[in-house]
């Protein structure tokens, strides 16, 4: 099987959805599976508006075509609704080429945070981006069912993975930062809702990890936070297992790695009743979920460790590319590849 993986968020970006798809990708090619990325690599670039970290590729309908043409694919699946996505799914929709899509980012909810766009005119749009296509994957139960009644057809569930050995228990060194450590993960950016988590009356430390356009503005709103940037693998991998509570603020986040990630370290996680949270911590274990976000800090820290961590065991990369096979297999968008072609 040949698979041709379509997504306009690639390196140099840091996010879910990067992280996604490349650990996807190295997961289906331990299974023998042959994939082809299509990614902004190669293009021109232009940066987003209001987030210059994210650039756009600038392309014609005929170079992603002949792209398209050239992967000689079993499948095509489009990640995001990027320049890339789009341009495919022109391609894929006038070509009876049947392909595959899948819902990582609310994107309504990100821009009406940026712009005054209703949400509306936004999942309007959405919807009849995925709805051409055979199936449209999501990450969590409740996010399949606030789609579908949204008007999203041919929803298909496909959970996300984490790397079990890289964020690990054992990982775990002495951060010189006054006890108990609340770590927050990701992005600096608004729709992550950072000021709900370094607003909150806490004890100890509250401890943030990661880049973006919003982080010299919350260094300033909050001096008494300590800002470490952005870190990668065994470091990273270290400030997870060396904190205390794993503090998740977004309401926007679609699914939300880093809980997997914290989950993984031994670290149990607070957040807001949302989806992410509310569908990983359904059952209590590994975590608190409340929308007094403090009470779920401070509860969270009665947590075990040692059961937060056999959650995460269930949640390997292999798993994730198996049931994300299965959903390509379950379409018809080979058949519809090969009469086209």
């Amino acid at each position: 099987m040949r698979i041709l993986i379509v997504t306009d968020a690639w390196h140099p970006q840091v996010n879910g959805v990067v992280s996604t798809i490349q650990n996807l990708v190295s997961a289906l090619e331990r299974m023998g599976i042959a994939v082809e990325l299509l990614t902004p690599e190669g293009f021109r670039s232009l940066p987003l508006p209001t987030y210059a970290d994210i650039r756009l590729a600038v392309t014609s309908s005929f170079t992603v075509g002949r792209r398209i043409a050239e992967a000689g694919a079993d499948h095509v699946h489009i990640v995001t609704e990027g320049p890339l996505g789009l341009l495919a799914r022109r391609i894929c929709v006038a070509g009876g080429i049947g392909f595959t899509t899948s819902y990582h980012t609310r994107f309504p909810e990100y821009l009406s945070a940026r712009v005054p766009v209703p949400e509306n005119w936004s999942y309007r749009w959405l919807r009849r981006f995925h709805n051409a296509g055979e199936a449209t994957m999501v990450a969590t139960p409740s996010l399949l069912r606030e789609l579908s009644e949204r008007g999203f057809t041919k929803l298909r569930q496909w959970n996300r993975g984490v790397d079990t050995q890289r964020f690990h228990l054992s990982r775990r060194v002495e951060l010189d930062l006054p006890k108990p450590i609340f770590l927050s993960v990701g992005r600096l950016a608004p729709e992550k809702n950072l000021p709900a988590f370094l607003g909150l009356d806490l004890p100890g430390t509250k401890l943030v990890v990661g880049d973006g356009p919003e982080r010299e503005r919350l260094q300033a709103a909050f001096p008494d936070a300590v800002f470490v940037g952005a870190k990668f693998g065994e470091e990273l991998a270290a400030y997870y297992a060396s904190a205390d509570v794993f503090v998740f603020p977004s309401r926007t986040d679609t699914f939300g790695l880093v809980i997997l990630e914290a989950l993984a370290s031994g670290l149990p996680v607070a957040g807001y009743p949302v989806t992410g949270p509310a569908d990983i911590l359904a059952d209590g274990v590994g975590g608190v979920v409340s929308e007094d976000l403090r009470e779920a800090c401070l509860a969270a820290l009665a947590a075990d460790r040692h059961t937060a961590r056999e959650k995460a065991l269930r949640h390997g990369w292999d798993a994730c590319a198996s049931l994300f096979l299965e959903n390509l297999r379950s379409t018809a968008a080979p058949a519809k590849r090969k009469a086209a072609a």
